[in-house]
């Protein structure tokens, strides 16, 4: 190409997928040959300072290099300022790193630094969410004109174009074949890779926009790295660049520097965190991802035997589960697999064959169980590690010692944790998840909230660690060094803002998480909220986290009186503004309110002595005329269910409703409203039942069909078996009086004979 390549024949250019087990063999064993003085590999240079820790890694790991100072959460510069490079232990990358460090071998990350990509991410975020306001504020965007982002370049996919000159019609296959699958002792595989993906650049044209710059930026470190005198140079990268970095001369340097000229840049930091197999699967959104990491992290641990080994590990695994599976099977699989390969031209079976091998044999054709087996081993999820003296904010360093003393592991996969906080160790693993949540780590999730509604002693809670939880303890990092105390700043900082329910959820907060220093804080504000805010439905939503923290915060310790007093408050507001809050609802604002009636009668049981008003206020409620169907049917039912109202009141109350002076619309409105959550008082209350089932009856068709879809979505909330009970008890009375009119009429089978064939055919066809 051109130009004579001088030096070049010092350089090494090693041209990988970035993840894959073939392609790091075959970089251990090219690494061993070379005996380089010096190896540089595709990745941000700012990882160069902690190289060191490489020896104390567990992949898969990953680089995560973010904005050195902490932005505010949010904001494009919180959203764009970080960015990962994963590594497993089957990453050619890590492969050469592993080298390097153990034969003592300088190494350098070589591609363009995350210093300017992550810039060009946050001013292209920017320039966004400017014009996004603009737009909405109605504004000219003639002043300064953000500058549009880079088009995508259109370029031919190598693989593809590689692996259809090969006579395959996939390119993953392909690959897989060529490189992934070689064996040890084979000629190493990279010249021939230059080569073939030289041809197809030919054929693509130049690369622009940020790969030019990525390519520019890894030429400019080749030469900078001659430049001081190392003989053996070794570069991995991928294999699409490789071209651009062995054939060095064909670029010239005046060109290279042109490119890199003006690049934005903001100032970063870099360290290791642990990072998950799922994460390096293509179903992620990982756009170097690997389809199945589970069985490229199994070739590259057991190269020997890997069909036999990994169905010798499914075997097992069914065995686990309660299937019988024998070494028979295992047997039989591995030739089924083995015959696939060959069938289809295969140099060793894949993971299609060795997949449709446990379906067939293992699993005897089951779907079901065979699932089992894709889904823990083909992904084959796992979660790496990294040592103490890695780079972190002491946020992240705090809860890693919380997490040692309190013995809750990190873990890739969900876990299902049941808390006893009557024990000290037990509740304060609580109190560290529930701090966690304040700050936006969702490292446990509640798995019962009922648990919390009912004030128990017990907390379940589902475990799963993910990546980005890193992210997010550094963005917390600006409110404090510990999680208390980055908590504490936290909800002191949501309060400060926050609407009258979200303070009420703070204070519930504040008590699971046990945050006295910001306790003082909330509760100032929520009585100042409290003393203004007008909106009833403000003050209804309220109220139940304050009943329960009032009810149950000393099971923490927590002294409630403060609490109770304000729900008090709160509560007598409510009662006040009941009756006005209703006037004028249409359906869907009625069935909201009801909810809202649902938790604030919660709320008022928990406060025991303080219900009473509330009880008063839902009395007077039920007792006025303009009140929406719905709503009206649902106080009478917690009236009902109280014992505030007789039997015989109750029937007067509903024989009203359905009198012929009422409309069928708000009859069935109030009917449902009365039923909603449970229909059995239809059971027990036959008279109940009578009144509504002569009302249907009473009904023109016209009407009838008018409120079929109100009485179709009151009835379909029940479960079938309260269902077929309602229908029962209707059979046994209606109004009062034995019903004679419903009676079984005798089959036609002459007629039936066609139906009842048609549906033998039916299930004859779904046995085969």
């Amino acid at each position: 190409m051109g130009r004579p390549r001088q030096g070049t024949d010092k350089v090494s250019v090693l041209g990988v997928r970035h993840h894959g087990p073939g392609s790091a063999r075959a970089v251990a064993a090219a690494l061993d040959e070379i005996k380089p003085d010096i190896v540089l590999i595709e990745g941000p240079p700012e990882a160069d300072a902690i190289t060191s820790l490489v020896g104390g890694l567990e992949p898969p790991v990953a680089l995560l290099v973010h904005l050195a100072d902490t932005p505010k959460a949010g904001t494009a510069r919180s959203k764009e300022g970080w960015g990962f490079w994963p590594f497993a232990s089957f990453s050619p990358e890590w492969a050469a790193l592993v080298h390097a460090h153990g034969r003592g071998v300088p190494v350098r990350f070589c591609d363009l630094p995350a210093a300017h990509t992550i810039a060009e991410r946050i001013e292209r975020a920017e320039a966004a969410e400017k014009e996004a306001v603009e737009k909405e504020a109605g504004q000219e965007e003639d002043d300064q004109p953000a500058p549009p982002s880079e088009p995508p370049r259109v370029r031919t996919d190598p693989l593809g174009v590689l692996a259809e000159a090969a006579g395959y019609d996939d390119a993953e296959r392909w690959w897989d074949d060529v490189v992934e699958q070689r064996g040890d002792g084979e000629p190493s595989p990279f010249p021939a890779i230059a080569d073939a993906m030289a041809a197809v650049r030919a054929e693509s044209g130049p690369e622009t926009g940020r790969d030019a710059r990525r390519e520019a930026y890894m030429r400019q470190t080749l030469r900078a790295v001659l430049k001081e005198g190392y003989e053996r140079v070794a570069v991995v990268c991928g294999a699409w660049h490789a071209p651009a970095l062995r054939d060095l001369y064909d670029y010239p340097v005046k060109d290279d520097v042109a490119l890199l000229k003006g690049l934005p840049r903001v100032r970063t930091t870099a360290t290791w965190v642990p990072w998950t197999h799922g994460r390096l699967a293509t179903a992620s959104g990982y756009g170097a991802g690997v389809t199945s990491p589970g069985w490229y992290h199994h070739l590259f641990t057991a190269p020997d035997l890997p069909i036999h080994r990994w169905l010798t590990d499914a075997a097992r695994l069914l065995r686990e589960e309660g299937q019988p599976v024998s070494s028979s099977h295992v047997i039989e699989g591995v030739r089924l697999a083995e015959s696939l390969a060959v069938l289809r031209g295969r140099p060793l079976a894949g993971i299609d064959e060795v997949s449709e091998a446990v379906t067939a044999v293992l699993c005897e054709g089951e779907q079901s169980r065979a699932a089992l087996v894709h889904g823990r081993m083909v992904i084959g999820e796992r979660l790496g590690s990294v040592p103490p003296d890695t780079p972190m904010v002491p946020l992240q360093r705090d809860l890693m010692a919380a997490q040692k003393r309190l013995r809750l592991k990190p873990e890739a996969f969900d876990r299902d944790l049941d808390l006893d906080l009557r024990k000290e160790s037990q509740r304060e693993r609580s109190v560290l998840l529930h701090r966690l949540r304040v700050l936006g780590v969702e490292w446990g999730v509640p798995r019962a909230a009922e648990h919390h509604s009912k004030g128990t002693f017990r907390e379940s809670w589902r475990l799963r660690w993910d990546p980005d939880m890193d992210v997010a303890l550094i963005e917390a990092a600006p409110w404090g060094t510990t999680v208390v105390s980055a908590a504490t700043a936290r909800v002191v900082e949501i309060a400060a803002e926050a609407e009258l329910p979200t303070l009420t959820a703070l204070t519930e907060q504040c008590l699971f998480a046990e945050l006295g220093d910001a306790l003082p804080d909330v509760l100032s504000l929520l009585t100042d909220r409290a003393a203004t805010d007008s909106d009833i439905t403000h003050l209804m939503s309220a109220l139940p986290p304050l009943a329960r923290s009032a009810r149950y915060g000393n099971v923490r310790g927590t002294d409630g009186a403060h609490l109770r007093a304000v729900a008090r408050e709160l509560l007598a507001r409510v009662c006040v503004g009941l009756a006005p809050a209703v006037r004028g609802l249409d359906d869907d604002a009625a069935a909201r309110f009801v909810r809202s009636i649902d938790q604030t009668h919660g709320a008022a049981t928990l406060l025991d002595e303080d219900a009473r008003g509330w009880t008063e206020a839902l009395e007077s409620l039920a007792r006025r005329d303009q009140v929406p169907g719905r709503i009206a049917g649902r106080v009478n039912r917690i009236l009902a269910d109280a014992g505030r109202i007789t039997t015989e009141e109750l029937h007067r109350r509903l024989g009203l409703t359905m009198s012929p002076g009422t409309e069928p619309t708000r009859a069935a409105a109030w009917l449902e409203g009365f039923l909603q959550g449970s229909g059995l008082i239809l059971v027990h209350d036959e008279r109940l039942l009578g009144l509504i089932d002569a009302w249907l009856l009473s009904l023109s068709e016209e009407r009838f069909v008018a409120i079929l879809p109100l009485l179709r979505r009151t009835f379909g909330a029940f479960g079938a078996a309260e269902r077929q009970e309602i229908g029962t008890a209707i059979t046994r009375a209606d109004g009062g009086r034995t019903t004679t009119a419903r009676v079984r009429r005798p089959v036609d089978t002459r007629r039936a004979a066609p139906a009842v064939a048609a549906v033998t055919a039916l299930l004859e066809g779904s046995r085969a």
